[in-house]
C-alpha cells in the first residue's frame, strides 16, 4: 500500500469516526438529566406562552428527535453551533472571542513544557543512575503530582500578593478597558505580564510527564548497537544523543506531542479558573456550571476534531521520522 492509498484509507476512517463522534455527542446531551427549558426560563425570565414558544422554536426544542438530529449534524459540520443558553449569544462568536487567549496561554506553555521536558529527559537518560538523573526524576515527579490549582494559588501568593511583580487575573490591566494604550510594545508588555503566572503554572505542571517519557524512550535507545557504533566512530556526545538516539526514540514523543496540541482548544480549565483567565477552558467550566448544552456540544465536537486531526498528522510523521515504517 502506497502513501496515497494509506492517506485515502485514513481519511475515510476519519470521516466515519467524525460521524460516530457527532452521534455520540448528540445522544449524550439528549440523555443528560434536566430540562433545558428550565434553564432558558430562569435566564430569560419567560412569562407568557408566546415567549416560551418563541424560545422553543429558536432552539428547535419543539421538533421531533430525528429532525433535531439531522439539523444538528448539518449545523455542526457547517460551524453553526447555535446560541448559548446562558447569555443568548452565538456560540461561534463566543469561541472567537476567547480563542486567541487560549492559543496564547496553552500554546506557549505547551511548547515550553515540551522543550524543557525533552531537553531534561535527554540529560536524565544520559546521566542515568547519577545525581543529576535522580534529581531530575524526583523533581519531575513532585511537580507532576502537584495539583495545578494549588500551584497556581501558591504562585499568586508569592509573585502577586507578596512581591507584586505580576497581576493575578485577567489578560490586560483593568483600566485598559476604558483607556487602551496606543503603543504596541506597551500592549504586548501588559499581555505578557498577565500571561506569565498562568503559563508558569502550566509549564511546571506539564514538563514532568514529558521528561519521564523522554527519559524512558532514550534509555532504551542508548542501549542499541548503533549507539555503540556511533561512539566508536568518535562522534561528539551531543551528536550521539540528539542526532541518533533522540531521533530513534522520538516516535512515542511524537504521539504525546500530537495529543498535547490536539487538546489545546480544550484550554487549561482549572488554571484559567484560578487566574480568572477568559479563555475557552474557563468558558467550558462556566458552561458546565450553567448546564449550557449548546456550548458544551460545540466544544466537545471541536476538541474531538482536533484530537482526530492530531492523530492523523502523527501517523504521517512516523514515516518521515523513521524510514523503516511502511504504510500498509
Amino acid at each position: 500500500m502506497g502513501l496515497k492509498t494509506y492517506i485515502l484509507k485514513r481519511v475515510i476512517y476519519m470521516v466515519i469516526l467524525i460521524f460516530f463522534v457527532l452521534t455520540l455527542n448528540f445522544v449524550i446531551f439528549m440523555l443528560m438529566p434536566g430540562d433545558p427549558m428550565q434553564m432558558l426560563a430562569s435566564g430569560a425570565r419567560l412569562k407568557t406562552q408566546e415567549q416560551v414558544q418563541e424560545v422553543l422554536e429558536k432552539y428547535g426544542l419543539n421538533q421531533p428527535m430525528y429532525i433535531r438530529y439531522g439539523k444538528y449534524i448539518v449545523n455542526m459540520l457547517t460551524g453553526q453551533f447555535g446560541y448559548s443558553y446562558y447569555d443568548n449569544k452565538p456560540v461561534i462568536t463566543e469561541i472567537g472571542d476567547r480563542l486567541v487567549n487560549t492559543l496564547l496561554l496553552v500554546g506557549i506553555s505547551t511548547v515550553l513544557a515540551l522543550a524543557i521536558g525533552i531537553l531534561l529527559g535527554v540529560i536524565a537518560a544520559h546521566k542515568r543512575g547519577k545525581f543529576a538523573d535522580n534529581f531530575l526524576v524526583i523533581g519531575s515527579l513532585i511537580t507532576y503530582s502537584l495539583p495545578s490549582f494549588w500551584l497556581g494559588m501558591v504562585l499568586i501568593l508569592i509573585f502577586s500578593s507578596q512581591l507584586g511583580w505580576f497581576p493575578s487575573a485577567g489578560t490586560i490591566p483593568r483600566d485598559w478597558a476604558f483607556n487602551p494604550p496606543q503603543n504596541i510594545f506597551v500592549y504586548l508588555q501588559g499581555r505578557m505580564l498577565h500571561l506569565f503566572l498562568p503559563v508558569l503554572t502550566l509549564v511546571i505542571f506539564q514538563y514532568g510527564g514529558q521528561l519521564l517519557l523522554t527519559r524512558a524512550t532514550m534509555i532504551q535507545s542508548l542501549t542499541e548497537d548503533y549507539i555503540v557504533t556511533a561512539k566508536a566512530k568518535g562522534l561528539k556526545e551531543t551528536q550521539v544523543l540528539y542526532k541518533h538516539a533522540l531521533k530513534n526514540a522520538s516516535l512515542p514523543l511524537i504521539t504525546n506531542i500530537a495529543m498535547s496540541f490536539g487538546f489545546m482548544l480544550s484550554g487549561a480549565i482549572i488554571t484559567e479558573q484560578v487566574f480568572t483567565y477568559p479563555g475557552l477552558g474557563k468558558w467550558l467550566w462556566d458552561a458546565i456550571a450553567f448546564t449550557d448544552y449548546p456550548v458544551l456540544q460545540a466544544m466537545f465536537f471541536i476538541i474531538a476534531l482536533c484530537v482526530i486531526a492530531a492523530n492523523f498528522i502523527a501517523d504521517l510523521l512516523y514515516g518521515v521520522i523513521d524510514p523503516r515504517i511502511k504504510y500498509e
